[in-house]
């Protein structure tokens, strides 16, 4: 088949406002923000899709998803564009990118269950703006929450900023319809718990399009307490005192809907107003009246026992403000792209990774110096830095930071400066036996390393390619290693 051939296909199954053919947005399609610089300097090296759908109902997805199993077209599902893995990236000729723009409805706000349920393409921020007015949130806030859909989040295992308090999205969701490559629409039942077998919600959370397509999620709603938000902020000496405090509060059982820590230079970027050049611990305690108050005195503990590395404490409306301001918009995302087509620098990159308490120090003090002293473009770097933002009982996160001027093509951009500081991230970080993403995925360009993550559990994940993708039609490249891939790799 065609490219010609397999849009009229197309056109026999959908209505022409559900099929775009615009040259612009095929451009826009064929990746995503892991290629932002070359995008917008216009020299991707990736095939363009034929075209991007809008289905209207999860029939039209079963009966797409059908017709391109049984025809061999590569499918791309799309909810709100924010991924930064390379998980939207096309490798393949005849693909179809199936986005999720009318699956739009807010389906049903169920205040006495605490749970809503949504289609696919609802954005995140309109159905926390709708329970918001009801005295509730979702607890879900990643930085990408304006934009952010519901499709999208679930099938990326995506976490939010009050994580520690509420969980990732696989703690939130209750219930989903998904539909695989043979047409199958599949439904879980929303329950609070099952014993019924494995938790089958779980092939298709965090299976970034690669097993199925999310049509519907049902996820957990949580009373919302504004006016008793508490906020803490500290200068301190170094990183290791902060995760140690990080895990004092934890591990003592409190649980504060943002624990943060920040190195020296991503402090930064972040703090610059008031950091001093110092290392900055921040919490936020929410809730009832009793628990703001009962976590904020366990907070008040922890940094009392460490004391010998507090340097000094911030103005709570500082950091306040700070979370005021932390998420991005549209225009965010707009002016960003606007800034790198005349200059040689972007946003930089982070690469997040998750460890155990003990290890999690290593890594970084690992990563720090191998980057200073191997990376050959270590000069360009204009920012170097951490910061643990999602933190449990047994361990917690690292974000990784750097940005640096671009002193090469832009085609050349991530070959030169990106891979090389994400190579050593991951290196470091399986070595010590830490996970290589946390929750931005895998995507497209850290496959080369999926069965070093998973060891000898792969054989549970390539089995489940096999038994729902048999003819490797969904998301060719993302998690999952393909040879034909390299070339748009490195």
């Amino acid at each position: 088949m065609n490219r010609e051939t397999l849009l009229a296909e197309i056109k026999k199954m959908l209505s022409a406002d559900q099929i775009n053919t615009n040259p612009d947005d095929l451009y826009d399609a064929s990746a995503d923000r892991y290629k932002k610089y070359a995008k917008v300097r216009k020299v991707l090296n990736v095939p363009q899709p034929v075209a991007i759908v809008y289905p209207k109902s999860v029939h039209e997805v079963s009966r797409l998803l059908k017709f391109c199993n049984e025809n061999g077209i590569n499918v791309i599902p799309r909810g709100g564009k924010t991924a930064t893995e390379g998980g939207l990236e096309n490798w393949k000729e005849l693909t179809l990118v199936i986005d999720a723009l009318y699956l739009d409805k807010i389906l049903k706000v169920d205040y006495y269950n605490m749970q809503a349920t949504v289609q696919a393409g609802v954005p995140l921020q309109q159905l926390e703006d709708v329970v918001r007015e009801m005295g509730f949130t979702t607890g879900h806030s990643p930085q990408s929450k304006p934009v952010a859909k519901f499709g999208g989040l679930v099938s990326t295992r995506s976490i939010g900023q009050f994580s520690t308090l509420y969980g990732g999205i696989e703690d939130m969701v209750v219930g989903l319809e998904c539909v695989f490559p043979n047409g199958h629409i599949a439904r879980i039942k929303n329950v609070s718990r099952r014993a019924g077998g494995p938790d089958i919600r779980h092939i298709a959370i965090g299976n970034e399009g690669t097993l199925c397509y999310i049509t519907e999620v049902t996820v957990k709603l949580f009373k919302y307490f504004p006016q008793n938000n508490a906020f803490y902020g500290y200068l301190i000496k170094d990183v290791e005192t902060g995760i140690s405090i990080l895990r004092e509060v934890m591990v003592n059982g409190y649980r504060p809907s943002v624990a943060r820590v920040y190195s020296e230079g991503d402090a930064g970027q972040h703090f610059y107003h008031f950091h001093d050049g110092k290392c900055v611990l921040i919490f936020m305690a929410e809730g009832n009246a009793d628990i703001v108050a009962a976590t904020g005195k366990g907070i008040e503990a922890a940094v009392e026992k460490f004391s010998a590395g507090i340097l000094k404490k911030v103005d709570s409306k500082l950091i306040e403000d700070w979370f005021n301001h932390l998420n991005w918009s549209q225009k965010d995302i707009d002016d960003e792209i606007e800034g790198m087509k005349e200059q040689d620098y972007h946003a930089g990159f982070t690469t997040e990774i998750s460890a155990d308490w003990e290890t999690i120090p290593l890594i970084y003090n690992n990563v720090m110096r191998r980057i200073r002293t191997e990376f050959p473009r270590a000069k360009d770097l204009t920012l170097l830095g951490g910061h643990s933002s999602h933190s449990y009982i047994n361990g917690t996160n690292m974000y990784f930071v750097y940005n640096y001027k671009i002193h090469c093509n832009p085609e050349d951009e991530l070959r030169i400066y990106h891979h090389p500081l994400q190579t050593i991230i991951v290196e470091e970080t399986l070595k010590l036996g830490g996970s290589m993403c946390h929750h931005h995925g895998i995507g497209k360009y850290r496959n080369e390393w999926t069965k070093e993550e998973h060891g000898s559990a792969y054989y549970m994940l390539e089995t489940l390619k096999k038994a729902f993708d048999p003819n490797g039609i969904m998301n060719f490249g993302t998690i999952f290693p393909q040879e034909d891939g390299k070339k748009y790799q490195k």
